[in-house]
């Protein structure tokens, strides 16, 4: 049967009905005399709570009621996320609650929430809530949260230490002793804002006669916000239908259920009224969790030929107030892909993460693997700036070999496949690397600060095997995909049908993927980790085969043929060598009576490794500091593109953000934890114009753990464009002795470097 959809760039089915409005968000439900909720906020980043009087804004007009800890704590308990702690050395369990009681660790933690006929109201009632507070020290700084004597989160342990690990292979001692050069560096990638366009928000009802509650929320795990809600609010599942409609943007920062998730439906339940809450952009900067905030001391030793005899790495990850979500998670997934793509099998490497006064750190796009990627790619180029060797010369030589795969790191994976030089390859000839060298010189003669920047990057994806992707036809021949893997932009709706349609012989507009709605769709993992393709997307292509098989087996007794003598295609079944004899899809449908149908739990084959190269260009003013990102372009490996076009809007939006870490995005707090960047106009996201026209190419190797040989993108530029963007800006300072400049590289970092450079 003939390929018709998948590996085309076609467009995206969902488009029409999102340019036109015609698609809701949460916002956009309309629930009839639904109340307002606001929220009253800590405004300091360590605090004791000593009293709350809601007095003055209970009797304000329009409000309907005003709840602290004491009124919702004791029926939902402390929130503990799930940590498999045997995979930690020591772990501090320290949870939340959904109102703060006692002590305040973080500057927005909500500490009361009022209810109200009007949004305006209940501004004014949080306004009305006298609070006082017990200001203690903060401590929003990784590193000084560990010094003896820093102020202590939890007084009651004696430590701020929220977990520690440390696993060793190999003579890491010996292996220093006996190298030919020794590269030391201390790293930092700085806390970012996921900002997604949409702030979170979150609607309910609650039927006191069915005892079922119906939420609106923003989430990218739709069934498991409804477990946790259930959960939370002693229900059984059965009694939550949650429905996301569209969502905004999530890239990893709404897949935890946070605390306002909770209080709505609990609200809506004991008001016995539909409740609605939509966050300030300020509030979803402060109360939504950040990413990244990971430091590391990296220590490489190499031979003369800079081939790589051992890593020695201790990294510091920031967690925040709590063991919030599966933030701890992450430093120690940067510490799985700390070798990257490189042979290095003998290494120390130490995670310890402590709690801080800031805001529980997330998953964000990448999650742990940009961080990692970030780290050894400067050491990579620091390794060869010492010996006096071209970084793309000295990244071949630690590659993995090709033949090597599947391969095992240090801390326990197994890459499934990958042929790294020959993607560095590809991104250089691509690029014109010796001319883009050669046209360095000759700018540099000039004065000017150019320079070229390359990274290679490995990722880890497809996380969870399983996932729900039912397929059902109706009786008219139209397809119905049932996905528990919910979209918040990466275009399901299109790459799944197209899946779907080539299995099936029929037009991909034939086909409908449902998602985000916990009733229709009957179980779900959700999207993150860069696992719809690979988990939803070919779950639903096992289901459509057996979809198939059936229509055959019903075509071959329509036909009177035996079903090997069917060829199937173009939106009928017909005989072998009689192609007269046929009958379309529509009238097996029709025949089949609702029975076409395949709703099988598949299950995956374990995680997958995409890879890739990046090559950027760029100058730095030298009377500014500013960077202008000459060129960029990148060259991802994702094994099988279902859809090139869908693959080249998630690597364009991908870059942006790992541009914009690299250069302008970071998270600050003053000494008393107050988050300084908390507006649009205090964090500073990339704009159009800041970014150039991105060169996408890529190449293939298939991973041998699914069909098709399909792995991940949705992460894999971010991973990639950060180093890269970094080593180029050191590469343009080179000339003047700067070795490294802590992200981001903004003018005002850069324009001091390059003043107090010693050979400026």
């Amino acid at each position: 049967m003939p390929v018709q959809h998948v590996g085309r760039p076609l467009k995206r089915l969902e488009d029409p009905k999102l340019i036109t409005g015609r698609d809701p968000y949460v916002n956009d439900v309309r629930l009839e005399g639904a109340l307002t909720l606001a929220f009253v906020r800590s405004p300091h980043a360590h605090a004791v709570l000593t009293s709350i009087d809601t007095r003055a804004a209970r009797a304000l007009p329009g409000v309907v009621a005003v709840l602290t800890g004491a009124d919702v704590n004791p029926e939902i308990g402390v929130i503990h996320t799930p940590i498999p702690l045997e995979m930690f050395d020591f772990m501090s369990l320290q949870g939340h609650t959904v109102l703060a009681e006692g002590r305040l660790r973080y500057v927005g933690e909500p500490v009361a929430v009022v209810a109200a006929e009007s949004a305006e109201a209940a501004a004014d009632a949080a306004e009305a809530v006298e609070v006082d507070y017990e200001p203690l020290p903060a401590v929003w700084d990784s590193e000084r949260a560990l010094e003896p004597g820093a102020p202590l989160l939890y007084p009651e342990t004696g430590t701020n230490v929220a977990m520690r690990f440390k696993r060793e292979q190999g003579d890491v001692d010996g292996a220093f002793t006996r190298a030919a050069v020794v590269v030391e560096a201390r790293m930092i990638s700085q806390r970012v804002i996921p900002f997604a366009m949409e702030p979170r928000a979150c609607s309910a009802v609650w039927n006191d006669q069915t005892q079922k509650l119906t939420i609106w929320g923003d989430t990218q795990t739709p069934h498991r916000m409804r477990d946790q809600i259930a959960e939370r609010l002693h229900l059984e599942p059965r009694q939550v239908h949650l429905m996301t409609g569209r969502v905004g943007g999530g890239f990893g920062a709404k897949v935890p259920v946070y605390q306002e998730d909770t209080l709505v439906p609990l609200l809506a339940r004991r008001l016995k009224r539909p409740v609605r809450w939509s966050a300030t952009r300020r509030e979803d900067v402060q109360a939504t969790g950040h990413g990244r905030d990971m430091r590391i001391q990296l220590r490489l030793a190499a031979d003369a030929s800079g081939r790589i005899l051992a890593l020695d790495a201790k990294i510091i990850g920031n967690v925040g107030s709590c063991l919030y979500h599966v933030g701890v998670l992450l430093p120690l997934l940067c510490a799985q892909m700390i070798t990257g793509c490189y042979d290095i099998q003998t290494a120390r490497i130490e995670v310890v993460c402590p709690f801080t006064t800031t805001m529980g750190t997330v998953p964000y796009r990448g999650a742990g693997r940009p961080e990692a990627a970030y780290f050894i790619e400067r050491g990579i180029q620091m390794l060869a700036a010492r010996l006096g060797l071209d970084p793309t010369e000295v990244r071949r030589r630690n590659f993995i070999p090709a033949n090597r795969f599947p391969y095992n790191t240090v801390l326990g994976n197994v890459y499934d496949s990958g042929d790294y030089a020959r993607t560095l390859d590809h991104a250089l000839e691509t690029a014109g690397y010796e001319r883009l060298r050669r046209e360095q010189e000759a700018a540099r003669r000039q004065g000017r600060l150019v320079g070229i920047g390359t990274a290679s990057y490995v990722e880890i994806c497809g996380f969870e095997d399983e996932e729900v992707s039912d397929v059902v036809v109706a009786d008219d021949g139209r397809v119905t995909v049932l996905t528990g893997s919910a979209s918040h932009g990466q275009g399901h709706e299109t790459a799944f049908a197209q899946l779907v349609a080539d299995e099936l012989g029929i037009p991909y507009e034939m086909v409908t993927v449902i998602h985000g709605d916990t009733e229709k769709v009957r179980n779900g993992v959700g999207t993150f980790g860069s696992r719809s393709a690979a988990r939803g997307g070919l779950h639903a292509r096992a289901n459509a085969v057996k979809v198939r098989e059936q229509a055959q087996r019903i075509a071959a007794g329509l036909l009177e043929a035996a079903v090997p003598d069917l060829v199937h295609g173009d939106s009928k079944f017909s005989v072998r060598g009689a192609p007269h004899r046929a009958v379309t899809w529509q009238q097996v449908a029709a025949a089949a009576k609702g029975t076409l149908t395949s709703c099988s739990d598949v299950k995956g084959n374990g995680t997958l490794f995409p890879f890739g190269s990046h090559v950027a260009v760029v100058e730095v003013d030298r009377d500014t500091g500013r960077v202008s990102i000459l060129r960029y372009l990148s060259v991802d490996d994702a094994g099988f593109l279902i859809n090139p076009l869908l693959v080249q809007g998630q690597v364009h939006g991908g870059l942006a953000q790992g541009i914009g870490q690299a250069l302008w995005e970071e998270a600050v707090h003053d000494d008393s934890g107050q988050l300084l960047t908390s507006t649009l106009m205090d964090y500073a996201l990339p704009k159009s114009n800041d970014l150039p026209s991105f060169e996408n190419a890529y190449t293939r190797t298939d991973s041998p753990r699914t069909d098709l040989g399909v792995k991940g993108i949705g992460e894999a530029a971010t991973i990639g464009s950060t180093p890269t963007i970094a080593n180029a800006v050191m590469d343009a300072l080179a000339p003047l002795g700067v070795t490294h400049v802590d992200l981001p590289l903004t003018p005002q970092k850069l324009w001091a470097a390059i003043q107090a450079a010693p050979r400026r």
